[in-house]
């Protein structure tokens, strides 16, 4: 087979990197692709929004199968245009990616469905926006109703970082179109948790449980990113739990779709709360996460492009579905200043070094490469990834890979897993 991967990031990374240990893989594609998967397979210069650019490159080299890594392309409608000229992509309908591109969608198909969720509103006027927000308790989440690069949540603990947060996203539009419309909600308290699920439009496989890392600093302090690491299994969300947890956050939404005519075929993520009340889902994803794709490949045993290709033939069954019982640990080195202004083209050196320590592998996200070296060439630039027969082995192995690598104006945090530590 050949296969095509859409995206550039620690995630794709991942995705190619388990791909190519299948047998039924013959040329392995990565659009844009970065200097990981350079090392892999064959980087495509085409950015994930090219629909077009995609759908022809994939005709004119006779691609078998589709990967769409992030989820703009899906909400571009990446998968029917393939369905045009009948190429099978992994990844939902642009109807289905609503659940990640509107959060307007998704909470009411929540509200719809009865999976639990924070109590919202939806506003597309500044002025009733602000008068809701003026008129109810803080802290309140305010979200961009679009997709606004992980950047378009605010936990507003004041009534001034509510006002700028509506001021910013509806008068400034500092997000675009994705900011004209926006969500209220209250703010849930409690511990996160990552759930994903393999569906084929009506059988869903539920994947071990993470816990990503969004914050910037130690002790879940500073601005939010796109996560700073992430392990698995999350002791707040026990193997045992897997299939409550699939009957109230995700078959609720693949059953719903399936009954419109929509059925939902790929990874369906569900971000959790774990309040006092029980879980509550924060917000849906339609595709793996990142990091948390990283930890999950690590730990997969089963070829994934039998999975895959099960998912789109609408035939996967729970038994394609291993994992492996070790625990996975992830920690991202960003280049300083993210996510905000940082330097780019910093050479990175130890990687061979990091991964001669046992069960550790490296994925590379923001890289390139220059003359054969890697150097850095976004905000989060390596995914250190380590299995371990506990999570506290898994840390330790990651942290010592950390160690062994070295390039300009690194940074990362020194307490992932912490919390999964304390409760193991």
């Amino acid at each position: 087979m050949n296969i095509l991967i859409v995206g550039a990031g620690g995630r794709e990374h991942a995705l190619a990197w388990k791909i190519s240990q299948s047998p039924r893989l013959d040329k392995l594609f990565i659009a844009p692709g970065n200097g990981g998967t350079a090392l892999i397979g064959t980087n495509v210069p085409l950015k994930d929004n090219d629909i077009e650019g995609i759908v022809a490159f994939a005709r004119d080299n006779v691609i078998d199968l589709v990967v769409a890594g992030p989820e703009l392309p899906l909400v571009l409608g990446l998968k029917e245009a393939l369905d045009s000229v009948r190429i099978p992509c992994f990844g939902p309908c642009v109807f289905d990616a609503q659940l990640e591109g509107s959060k307007a969608f998704a909470k009411n198909m929540m509200r719809d469905t009865g999976v639990p969720t924070a109590d919202f509103r939806v506003f597309d006027t500044h002025e009733a926006a602000l008068a809701y927000v003026r008129a109810h308790d803080l802290p309140m989440v305010i979200k961009a109703d679009g997709l606004a690069a992980g950047k378009g949540v605010v936990i507003a603990q004041s009534m001034n970082e509510a006002e700028e947060a509506l001021h910013d996203m509806m008068v400034k539009q500092v997000f675009g179109e994705a900011g004209m419309t926006v969500v209220v909600e209250e703010a849930l308290v409690g511990e996160e948790a990552s759930f994903m699920a393999f569906c084929d439009g009506k059988t869903i496989v539920p994947m071990p449980s993470l816990q990503d890392h969004k914050r910037i600093g130690d002790n879940d302090t500073g601005l939010n990113t796109g996560g700073m690491g992430a392990y698995s299994p999350a002791p707040i969300l026990p193997e045992d739990s897997y299939t409550a947890m699939a009957d109230l956050a995700i078959r609720p939404i693949v059953e719903h779709l399936a009954g419109i005519g929509q059925p939902f075929k790929g990874v369906l993520y569900a971000g959790l709360m774990m309040t006092a009340k029980g879980p509550m889902v924060l917000e849906y994803n339609v595709r793996f996460g990142d990091p948390e794709c990283q930890p999950l490949m690590a730990r997969l045993k089963s070829d994934l492009v039998e999975i895959m290709l099960a998912c789109v033939e609408g035939i996967l069954s729970p038994a394609q579905v291993v994992f492996h019982q070790e625990t996975s640990c992830c920690v991202v080195m960003a280049a300083q200043g993210y996510p905000q202004d940082y330097p780019k083209g910093m050479v990175i050196s130890g990687l061979d070094a990091a991964e001669e320590i046992e069960s550790v592998k490296v994925f590379q996200a923001g890289t390139q490469l220059r003359n054969g070296v890697p150097v850095s060439s976004g905000g989060r630039v390596l995914g250190v990834t380590a299995l371990g027969c506990d999570l506290r082995q898994a840390r330790e192995r990651a942290y010592r890979a950390v160690e062994k690598i070295r390039f300009e104006n690194s940074y990362y945090r020194k307490d992932i897993a912490n919390k999964g530590l304390r409760r193991s």
